[in-house]
């Protein structure tokens, strides 16, 4: 089969190769998948910089989210259909085919086609669990996103936005204003105007949802209400800024972390019970990966490279020809 690997570390265009390699089987617990698209996401880049927590062997395969055929199943999976279409997340999947574990595969919702369903797994779950589990997001409140008009921004915009809050959303270009609005956001404010005094402006937010890091969660200790919930995310601006006690002492505001992927580690029954949701809203048209262009396999690794330099919308998505 034809996949992507990393041979070394650096920007992905130079250090990733499409090369010919072996077809995986289905281990015990694992399902093996015919692909049919992969989302692109931001920990792509960090694999191939080598600056992602997690750090494979080289060489080794990109990709950590697909939506695919299952092909095979690996002695005692249960659960899981051949022929089914799938999504599912791990290091790996820019292939034709992959093996994953069992756990971490879901039936892929009926009302989204190949492009969507690949982009809905990790954004969505991220969001959701950000949103939901971690910040308990209630309706009437005030909702700050950054990167509004990424992959997981505007997942954030339209999961606040089904959820009854009013979505702010935060967008580094004037070209990125109607993808935020598109998602949800009643209000969207450039990172390089006076966005923070904005805020303060609606009454600060009950919630920031943060994947930028660096100066977007310095500004949101500005503006964030009393009781607020600032969500840390991740860090796409490369800076990972530093938490001052005596602000969070003094304002009454909590910082909380997500890694979603640890959930899908140690509690897969609440990863299982939010894919049942954003499947629901799924059908009912309440959510949509935003997906801003779909591309050929053969060019994977240009749109690795083109995510890494933030100027995309909505999320890229690799087709697969298997």
């Amino acid at each position: 089969m034809r996949a992507w690997r990393v041979t070394a570390h650096g920007e992905p265009e130079r250090v990733m190769g499409l090369h010919e390699v072996e077809r995986p089987e289905a281990g015990p617990g694992e399902v093996l998948l015919r692909t049919r698209a992969v989302a692109v996401n931001f920990p792509d880049v960090l694999l191939a910089r080598g600056q992602y927590q997690e750090r494979p062997d080289l060489p080794f395969i990109p990709g950590i989210e697909l939506c695919g055929d299952v092909v095979a199943l690996g002695e005692g999976v249960t659960g899981v259909q051949m022929g089914q279409r799938v999504v599912a997340s791990k290091i790996g999947v820019m292939a034709e085919y992959a093996a994953v574990p069992a756990w971490s595969v879901h039936p892929a919702p009926d009302a989204l086609d190949d492009a969507a369903a690949a982009a809905l797994l990790i954004a969505y779950q991220t969001a959701w669990f950000g949103l939901h589990r971690r910040a308990r997001l209630q309706r009437g409140e005030t909702l700050l996103v950054h990167a509004a008009a990424g992959g997981v921004g505007t997942a954030a915009c339209q999961l606040g936005a089904a959820a009854g809050a009013t979505v702010i959303g935060v967008v580094g270009s004037v070209a990125k204003v109607p993808v935020a609005k598109d998602a949800g956001a009643a209000e969207v404010l450039l990172r390089d105007d006076a966005w923070i005094e904005a805020v303060k402006g609606f009454g600060g937010a009950e919630v920031v949802f943060d994947p930028v890091g660096g100066k977007a969660f310095e500004g949101s200790t500005r503006c964030v209400a009393f009781e607020g919930r600032i969500v840390v995310v991740g860090f796409a601006s490369g800076a990972v800024p530093p938490v001052r006690a005596d602000l969070a002492l003094v304002k009454n505001y909590s910082v909380l972390g997500l890694h979603w992927a640890l959930y899908q580690k140690r509690r897969p029954d609440l990863v299982a019970e939010a894919h049942a949701e954003l499947t629901r809203l799924a059908g009912e048209g309440a959510v949509r990966p935003v997906v801003g262009e779909v591309v050929d396999f053969a060019e994977a690794a240009a749109a690795v490279q083109r995510l890494a330099g933030g100027g995309t919308t909505g999320r890229l998505v690799v087709k697969a020809d298997a």
